[in-house]
């Protein structure tokens, strides 16, 4: 069955509408991981933008302020533009030496919309499968990851690669509350078994966990993939006092609809429970945090 690039790129040029897109020039194109990414094992960090055009409500990254690379702008505006690194590939060609472990990305989408208006991955693919890393891993939610289907194949020949895809719900009027430019569900499970069918080791990542059924969503990821499940809850200032944490506009629109409790820890945990007995059920595992997030560079 055939890609619907068309259906697609229809949906794309709709955003483009509401962001812009820029390009600079940058300095060094990966940085030695710190924190959470640190924790679960990966050595260095790949963030082919700044700002990300998917504008998610939760996304954690604008509340970094400068710890996150960004500018003033991009925390005030987030989601409305996005600066691509316009010399990605180059850097990367003298940087990788070949022992890093590399995440892609902590602080971006590598397929945000504006991929699909001005491609940056492809260059940054023939980049990585020329001079190969140990690992790569690309944290996505973005369908738009097939068009490089072909690239990343090849790439797999080179190195070991692995793909995180998002899928954070499985009910749409909480997606379309949360993260409106964000694919569907089912387009989502579609991305996760292509990704897989193709033999590209492909994880289905319950991260943030939004407000979903969570044993309907725990078998349809599981169904997705032939992996252990990995998520992460909203990151609660209550059980977080310090670093990065999920924006006031989620809360905002949490507290509208109902759905607080789902940034408190003890409903969560439980919930985080419902979805690991429904894993081991089916003889895998379901992880958080670091731990889980550890299995993608094991």
């Amino acid at each position: 069955m055939a890609w619907p690039w068309a259906g697609l790129l229809r949906k794309i040029a709709a955003l483009a509408q509401w962001f812009h897109i820029r390009e600079d020039s940058a300095s060094s194109i990966l940085s030695r991981t710190t924190g959470f990414i640190a924790e679960a094992g990966f050595t260095h960090s790949l963030t082919p933008a700044r700002n990300c055009t998917f504008g998610c409500t939760y996304c954690y990254v604008p509340t970094m302020l400068l710890y996150g690379g960004l500018k003033k702008e991009d925390w005030q505006r987030w989601g409305q533009f996005t600066t691509f690194k316009s010399n990605a590939a180059e850097l990367l060609a003298r940087a990788v030496r070949g022992n890093e472990l590399i995440y892609c990305s902590p602080l971006v989408d590598p397929y945000q919309p504006a991929e699909a208006d001005d491609p940056h991955m492809p260059a940054i693919l023939e980049a990585l499968t020329a001079r190969p890393p140990r690992l790569f891993v690309f944290q996505t939610r973005g369908p738009l990851i097939l068009r490089d289907l072909p690239l990343i194949e090849r790439l797999a020949t080179r190195t070991d690669v692995r793909v995180s895809f998002s899928i954070t719900t499985n009910r749409e009027d909480v997606r379309r509350l949360y993260e409106p430019h964000c694919a569907a569900f089912a387009e989502r499970l579609d991305t996760v078994r292509r990704l897989r069918a193709s033999g590209i080791r492909t994880f289905s990542t319950l991260a943030p966990l939004l407000p979903c059924d969570p044993e309907e969503l725990a078998a349809a990821a599981l169904d997705a993939t032939t992996e252990n499940l990995v998520g992460d809850p909203f990151h609660s200032r209550v059980a977080k006092p310090h670093g990065a944490t999920t924006r006031k506009q989620a809360e905002k629109i949490s507290a509208i609809h109902g759905f607080g409790g789902w940034h408190d820890p003890e409903f969560y945990n439980s919930v985080i429970e419902r979805i690991r007995t429904v894993a081991r059920a089916a003889g895998r595992d379901f992880g958080v945090g670091p731990p889980g997030f550890g299995w993608l560079a094991a």
